[in-house]
């Protein structure tokens, strides 16, 4: 796919603090954008990463058609940079686009954007382990049309900013409080969608829950209110006895990138593994009796976050509130060790760019 690129005069990079990183406040030179319109995806272009100009009638900002993806590339040597499970990312972006009555991307368009937007931008990679790229593709309505039906033009945009811990605990584990009054999504819904307003109508809840001193919302079924489901930025594992359970995909849950990858490591190490309902209460029943050892989220920002303290109706499932649980720890190290290029990839989940021969702007 022919790819026009127009490189900035002048890098940003020398006036960035790596060592000090605040996670989505920092952005790379470059950016890739697309415009479907007339039936199809037009010519992309990358550009030097600024502003977007629209008018006050912009479809998206009137009925919500957009969605997104979380990705992050890592280096793995000094000329080679790693992308992660490149096909199950185009993969969830399209199934969102589908629910959001949104044109699919090619496999092409997908892959030869990222990687010639990563050559481009390769120094804005940070080197320290633990920190990493994170890449930000995004499609919106961007038809100047206002009428509540599906647009005819779409942009499709692809941002990355170097990052360090997505929490402010870093490692540590977070806390979490179910709610109340709040649900996340019901079955027929975009739960399962990568799409913009399901963040935002988890603000609310999420803003009360961190006024009381919790770090994200578990979010509970919207019916009965009592099997659980995800937390706002991350699915979740619970280690009972010597099985790994999380909550099944019913159409509610988001099908996490990291949370497939887990349940594969996890079976390659033996462990039992279990996608199904759990409730608040079994969990609770499972702390009394002993046989909860660990709760931990997956997420492609965190990619895996220590759970030390649950809420639910003023009562407390507690554990470690100071250290990572040893199965979480390792499931760490084997995530990032493949992500890094540290751990040999038997899966075939990473992408490697090669950025040996690329010249800096």
């Amino acid at each position: 796919m022919k790819i026009k690129i127009t490189q900035t005069d002048q890098s940003r990079i020398s006036s960035v603090d790596f060592d000090n990183l605040q996670f989505g406040r920092t952005f790379s030179d470059h950016m890739l954008e697309v415009v479907f319109k007339d039936g199809a995806w037009q010519q992309p272009e990358i550009k030097p990463y600024g502003p977007i100009s629209f008018e006050p009638s912009l479809h998206a900002l009137h009925y919500g058609q957009a969605v997104f993806e979380g990705m992050k590339a890592y280096y793995s040597s000094d000329d080679t940079i790693n992308l992660f499970r490149l096909d199950d990312h185009l993969e969830r972006i399209n199934n969102s686009a589908r629910r959001m009555s949104m044109p699919e991307l090619s496999k092409d368009l997908f892959f030869s954007g990222l990687e010639e937007l990563i050559k481009l931008d390769y120094k804005w990679v940070p080197k320290t382990h633990g920190h990493a790229l994170y890449i930000r593709p995004f499609m919106f309505a961007s038809e100047e049309y206002i009428a509540a039906k599906s647009a005819s033009e779409y942009s499709f945009y692809i941002i990355s900013s170097p990052v360090a811990a997505y929490y402010s605990e870093g490692f540590k584990p977070v806390k979490l409080t179910t709610s109340q009054n709040y649900v996340r999504a019901v079955k027929g819904g975009t739960g399962e969608a990568k799409a913009a307003g399901n963040y935002g109508g988890s603000f609310l809840p999420a803003k009360k829950a961190q006024k009381i001193g919790f770090t994200q919302v578990l979010w509970l079924d919207a019916i009965e209110h009592k099997y659980i489901e995800e937390v706002g930025t991350m699915n979740i594992f619970f280690l009972i006895g010597d099985t790994l359970i999380t909550p099944q995909l019913s159409g509610t849950v988001l099908p996490g990138i990291t949370r497939r990858s887990v349940i594969a490591i996890a079976k390659s190490w033996g462990v039992n593994v279990e996608e199904r309902r759990i409730s608040i209460d079994e969990l609770f029943e499972a702390q009394k009796s002993g046989d909860l050892k660990e709760i931990f989220g997956a997420g492609t920002a965190a990619v895996i976050s220590p759970v030390g303290m649950i809420d639910h109706k003023g009562e407390q499932i507690t554990l470690d509130q100071n250290e990572i649980g040893p199965f979480a720890q390792k499931m760490f190290e084997t995530v990032t060790g493949i992500q890094y290029g540290k751990l040999d990839d038997s899966y075939g989940w990473t992408h490697p760019v090669n950025v040996g021969n690329e010249v800096s702007v």
